[in-house]
């Protein structure tokens, strides 16, 4: 009988309950977080232990599996939602310049912010597209996989604390009008205008299990890559490349990149520094 060598570095009890764990919740709930990042998916889950009163992943397991708003519970972790209007302005700069005087170009327009979380990055967009005169002619498809994030991005509401930032980045990202305009402040939240999203759909989507849905002239994806591995990445750069229509246009977050990726060849750089991409010709 052949003896198997043993592993030098053998995975710890976390990481085998971890790895249990995210099986689980894609064999029950069909959500996929197997090819996210170990070390990002790590520090999530520890936090949804602490709050959710679990001392360890398998105790957290049990809940997730067998109390109703476990689930429910747990994906509000490893969905947190890190993001801010007009965020990194330089991106939004060239957005202006580089994107959309091409994109003027066609009739309408069909753009799609993958995971877009609590609905920043969407209300941005569409102040741009506002203020360059082609909201009216687009739609936009916003898209994430956590319903309560969903639910927060249709309803426009903001912190009225997080405004003086929002308005620093709209500002510095060519902000063409006061940025007070978009919206209506009462108590503690702000109202986005309801015109701002007439001309988007909302809507459940995975980029690790779901596929196309449309032909797009813009896809933004921003600082969600980084937390997925290169398997994964590879496969959303392809959903991506699939989804663009000839010579369409990508952004990613100032973090990502497509160097390293299967996809590098696909892609032309339209602005390296900001990350903005254009489907190759070929």
């Amino acid at each position: 009988m052949t003896m198997l060598p043993l592993d030098p570095n053998p995975p710890d009890d976390f990481d085998i309950e971890l790895k249990m764990l995210v099986e689980a919740v894609y064999l029950k709930y069909n959500y996929d977080f197997r090819d996210y990042t170990g070390a990002s998916q790590k520090r999530r889950i520890l936090v949804a232990m602490r709050e959710m009163e679990c001392d360890t992943v398998s105790s957290l397991q049990a809940k997730v599996m067998h109390e109703p708003d476990g689930f429910a519970q747990l994906l509000q972790y490893l969905t947190i939602p890190v993001t801010e209007m007009f965020r990194d302005p330089e991106y939004w700069i060239a957005l202006r310049e580089h994107v959309l005087p091409f994109l003027r170009t066609y009739p309408s327009l069909k753009l799609w912010v993958a995971g877009c979380s609590t609905g920043e990055e969407v209300y941005s967009l569409a102040i741009l597209l506002q203020e360059e005169g082609l909201l009216e002619r687009s739609l936009i498809y916003a898209t994430d996989i956590n319903p309560a994030s969903l639910e927060a991005a249709r309803r426009g509401v903001f912190k009225v604390e997080a405004m003086r930032q929002y308005t620093e980045n709209y500002q510095k990202a060519g902000g063409k009008r006061a940025f007070s305009d978009y919206y209506t402040a009462a108590y503690d939240g702000a109202l986005f205008d309801r015109s701002l999203v007439e001309n988007v759909t909302f809507a459940d989507h995975s980029l690790a299990t779901d596929s196309v849905f449309s032909e797009t002239h813009f896809v933004s994806c921003r600082n969600v890559l980084i937390y997925f591995n290169r398997k994964l990445q590879d496969r959303v750069l392809g959903l991506f490349h699939e989804s663009l229509c000839y010579r369409g246009f990508m952004g990613l977050g100032s973090k990502e990149s497509i160097e390293f990726s299967s996809y590098v060849d696909r892609f032309d750089v339209l602005a390296r520094r900001e990350r903005i991409y254009r489907k190759g010709a070929a």
